[in-house]
């Protein structure tokens, strides 16, 4: 397969398409933004693919506790949502990407209730109950189920999609993107997991595609991400072409349940809206630390807090802090936080009555692949949106309960844009370059929980330029030896999800550190230990990474903390 003007001629060693089918569009993921992209586009008449790795709702929407931030409560308006999200993001929001968020998105929260959503509501007057969490002035998160947001979304939008005209294609893992002979986008090729109508690699064809793949919080050792978060829409949008950009801005949730210092993959979270019906931060001898550190105390912004957490660590030399959420009472420990109640009892933990052992894990990347207020990439035909975007909403670090909101608003305006090509492309038919069997070298799949070792010791909570080239040195030898393997021997890892997987980790991994290398300051969830001050007269910018054809990282630093136009920054784009 020739290298268009925007690919890098690079894609995962697999076999070739066995099989194909057509669309209008396909979107890459099952959680709000991908299935709101996919609802919005099929009732407007487009031919609609869902491809999702897992089963529909495997996603980390609906591991979403807390809810949706959106100024629909008497008093709050967007300017205020506007302002908590700017503060949040430490100097480097987007200011246009941010007021289109908190404008738009009451809205798409009730387009999302006219979809079937139910979020809690007071029992004698039916008005939406109201939430703070970290970082807000103002009680403005919509719930359901007490502390299952996320689940009512995706039961909701689920419902939808089953009963809409869309092909769905679970168990599948996308590859790389397909691209016709101009270097548009053509499709995707995808694996799909065991056996039935359609199995093994296959592709399909669309000329639009929409990436809409979660999180790599997978990248570390403990996170709070599904396993399927692994970066593989990062990954394959890097492939492709397309830049990406604040990767290095990693989100650490503060108050995921400590399960032991060995404890490794998905981490249950203790929900931000706890702290926001009051539970308190504090240390083993019941010192509340937070109370004077920032004027929010326990719900100041997450990056503040899980610092403030990760320093009496140290201070104490403790491996965990505690919740004390004792006050609040069995009855509303149930009513309130069910899934919570119950998760904290599977392990051992009553906080009806006891402490909630609580350390920081890997929860949310703020970068992603960078996009337009229309959720346009840098690839002509790739669109992103969710997790796996950079729109330039969250800064250097999110505000809690955006995330949802952002799915869903730019979902829409994806759709929209998607139609609207769609409308002015007619019906000409879409030619991809159909590549052969083949590829870049993989990874075995152990290196998986290497990348893991090495990220959580060098690029996690903390990092320093020591820790970060230790990082860099040992990421960069797995890389090499792999390639190094396949160019004098011709041998890879054998082509499965497992060594997909570990490859994609491995690019993403690679791709963090180089952006937290460059980043020689301290700012929103970036800490560095031999940099911990802000300076924004040097580094007010955002860091835009792309790989190139010869398999290298190239990072540069935009001028200033405006994003630079996304179309036009590339060939054809």
């Amino acid at each position: 397969m020739t290298a268009s003007a925007s690919s890098t001629g690079i894609r995962l060693h697999a076999p070739a398409p066995g099989w194909a089918i057509s669309a209008d569009v396909v979107v890459v993921g099952s959680g709000v933004a991908g299935l709101t992209v996919a609802l919005r586009c099929a009732a407007a008449g487009a031919k609609v693919t869902v491809v999702t790795k897992a089963k529909l709702d495997d996603g980390s929407t609906r591991w979403a506790q807390g809810g949706i931030a959106a100024a629909i409560g008497e008093g709050d308006t967007p300017e205020q949502h506007l302002d908590d999200t700017l503060v949040a993001g430490a100097g480097l929001c987007d200011v246009n990407a941010v007021r289109l968020l908190v404008t738009e998105g009451p809205g798409a929260v009730r387009r999302l209730m006219a979809t079937g959503a139910r979020f809690d509501t007071d029992p004698d007057t039916g008005e939406l109950l109201l939430t703070r969490e970290g970082g807000h002035h103002r009680s403005r998160i919509t719930h359901a189920g007490g502390d299952a947001t996320g689940a009512e979304v995706s039961r909701a939008l689920i419902g939808a999609v089953r009963g809409a005209d869309i092909e769905l294609i679970e168990n599948a893992l996308v590859l790389d993107l397909l691209e016709d002979a101009e270097g548009r986008t053509a499709g995707v090729t995808l694996h799909v997991m065991g056996e039935g109508r359609r199995d093994g690699v296959g592709a399909v064809h669309a000329p639009a595609v929409v990436l809409a793949t979660g999180g790599m919080g997978q990248v570390y050792s403990a996170t709070t991400n599904p396993p399927v978060s692994t970066g593989d829409g990062v990954a394959l949008a890097l492939r492709a072409g397309a830049e990406v950009s604040d990767v290095e801005f990693v989100q650490f949730h503060p108050t995921p349940l400590y399960l032991g210092p060995d404890a490794e993959g998905q981490q249950p979270l203790v929900s931000e809206a706890v702290r926001g019906e009051g539970a308190h931060l504090v240390d083993a001898d019941g010192v509340r630390f937070m109370v004077g550190q920032h004027e929010l105390a326990e719900l100041a912004p997450r990056d503040i807090v899980a610092k403030a957490i990760t320093r009496r660590m140290q201070e104490t030399g403790t491996t965990h802090m505690f919740l004390d959420a004792r006050h609040f009472g069995a009855e509303m420990w149930e009513k309130r936080f069910p899934t919570i109640l119950a998760a904290c009892r599977a392990h051992g933990v009553d906080p009806v009555d006891g402490l909630i052992p609580i350390a920081p894990a890997a929860h949310y990347a703020s970068g992603g692949v960078r996009t337009d207020l229309h959720g346009r990439t840098t690839v002509p035909g790739l669109y992103a949106c969710g997790e796996v975007a950079c729109t330039g909403v969250h800064g250097a670090n999110r505000l809690a309960s955006n995330s949802l909101l952002e799915g869903l608003v730019f979902a829409e305006r994806i759709a929209d844009d998607v139609v609207a090509v769609l409308a002015g492309r007619g019906a000409a038919p879409v030619r991809p370059v159909v590549p052969e069997a083949g590829g870049a070298p993989l990874l075995a799949s152990e290196a998986r929980y290497e990348v893991q070792r090495v990220m959580t010791a060098g690029a996690g909570v903390l990092r320093s330029a020591d820790s970060l080239a230790a990082a860099a040195g040992a990421l960069e030898r797995l890389h090499t030896a792999a390639v190094e393997a396949y160019d004098r021997e011709g041998k890879t890892a054998e082509p499965c999800v497992e060594t997909w997987e570990a490859t994609n980790l491995s690019l993403v991994a690679r791709v963090l550190v180089a952006a937290a290398r460059r980043r020689e300051e301290t700012r929103g969830c970036h800490w560095r230990e031999d940099r911990p001050d802000r300076d924004d007269r040097d580094w007010r910018r955002h860091l835009v990474v792309r790989l190139t054809p010869h398999r290298t990282l190239d990072v540069r630093a935009t001028d200033g903390h405006d994003f630079p136009p996304v179309r036009g920054t590339r060939a054809g784009g």
